[in-house]
């Protein structure tokens, strides 16, 4: 029998596999099915950031954020939403500072994902703009801003390609980040090393997914995993790459052109109606770029237990320092896509029952969502934990009056136009 067919057999007639029948591995019994990562990871991952730092929220005039969500209310499921909930978490949070003068960090709440195509994608075109409108605005009725010039400020921009504010990563690049935010701490869902839309010092965040949505999916835990690996998503852009070899750098084509047809594989291009029940019910779930590195597809692999498959070469992943991807996580290498089919089924049986321990941990699903209302744990307070890990700020951070770095007229001549 082929080694595909075999292993299809062995995860068919198991619960969830043959192997934990014969009791070899009794660590699936009820009282070991969750594991905590063990050392600093898991420690930083259950830190508590309340009374580590104070936030300051900028009070905007309302055209900035709320008056465009009010035009389109769809920018609150889409998985951009992170900047919007951010905002209403921090107005309530106990971090919050009324006070500037104690201030550790200062939040300019800016929705700028939230212009949307009717399909409802966002325009990144006004975003630049809208930025530089809002830091003029606090530059210039706030002293914060110009004592540092944005060194003790961050910004939440979850754009593909963050404060590049292109979903086009040619575009991107060419833009770079916008000049104004380049000493600003950016919290971002992108993150690829060695790339001009990562800046040092960023914290890397989980895309936004509905918890209320993924809650009401949960299937009972002991349900068989019978598919071995799970992907629904596109595997060509025909619209914005005709030729195909462009989006998500070939690597989504190269899975349908070498398993389309493998039994292991349950993949396609339909998203059906069980599409979170169909997750629980799988071993693996790939995880490859698109145009940008990240998507959802990690918050939900995290959240219902089917092991993330990462296929995007260089990815810096959500909160890297406090998530131990390589210990929940597969990555592989873009070129390797070919060899999928061997990887996986070439991984130890001891080995996905460790993963599949680490990923029952609430814990480690608790960081990736965005609850509401917040929870301890979740993706606020680890990107609460984020920043307080970068305090005190460096001396160096503080201008001599009259110093100027930034250069206010730098960046395309479109972007300083008036928004």
């Amino acid at each position: 029998m082929e080694k595909g067919i075999w292993v299809l057999a062995l995860l068919l007639c198991s619960s969830p596999f043959l192997f934990a029948r014969v009791g070899a591995f009794q660590e699936l019994e009820q009282s070991h099915r969750t594991e905590r990562i063990s050392g600093s990871a898991g420690d930083v991952l259950e830190d508590d950031p309340v009374g580590r730092l104070k936030v300051f929220v900028y009070d905007l005039p309302n055209k900035y954020n709320k008056k465009i969500l009010q035009k389109d209310p769809r920018c609150l499921t889409h998985m951009f939403a992170a900047e919007i909930f951010m905002h209403r978490f921090l107005l309530s949070s106990a971090v919050r500072t009324l006070n500037p003068e104690e201030a550790d960090w200062f939040y300019t709440p800016v929705y700028t994902t939230c212009d949307l195509t009717p399909s409802g994608l966002p325009l990144p075109f006004k975003s630049p703009r809208m930025m530089r409108s809002a830091i003029q605005l606090i530059a210039s009725k706030w002293p914060y801003w110009n004592r540092t010039e944005g060194a003790d400020h961050f910004f939440v921009v979850p754009h593909d390609f963050a404060a590049c504010f292109h979903y086009q990563e040619e575009k991107a690049i060419e833009r770079g980040i916008l000049p104004l935010l380049k000493r600003a701490t950016l919290v971002q869902t992108f993150g690829q090393r060695n790339h001009v839309c990562l800046k040092e010092g960023s914290i890397t965040i989980p895309p936004y997914a509905p918890p209320q949505k993924m809650h009401a999916h949960l299937i009972p835990p002991d349900t068989p995993r019978s598919i071995f690996v799970y992907f629904r998503g596109l595997f060509y852009d025909v619209g914005n790459d005709p030729e195909g070899g462009y989006y998500a750098r070939g690597a989504r084509a190269s899975v349908w052109e070498n398993f389309k047809d493998n039994p292991l594989f349950d993949i396609s291009t339909e998203h059906p109606t069980t599409y979170y029940e169909d997750m629980q019910r799988a071993v693996f779930c790939l995880c490859p770029l698109g145009w940008a590195p990240w998507s959802p597809r990690l918050v939900e692999g995290v959240i219902f237990g089917c092991i993330p498959v990462i296929i995007a070469d260089d990815i810096v992943l959500p909160f890297a320092d406090a998530i131990p991807w390589e210990e929940i996580g597969v990555f592989v290498a873009e070129e390797d896509v070919p060899n999928l089919d061997t990887i996986l089924t070439s991984i130890p049986p001891e080995v996905i029952l460790r993963k599949q321990r680490l990923l029952a941990n609430p814990s480690m699903k608790q960081a990736m969502l965005f609850p509401q209302p917040a929870q301890p744990g979740d993706a606020f307070h680890q990107i609460l934990n984020g920043l307080a890990r970068k305090l005190p700020h460096d001396k160096s951070v503080y201008l001599k009056p009259g110093q100027k770095i930034l250069n206010w007229t730098e960046g395309p001549v479109g972007d300083l136009k008036p928004w």
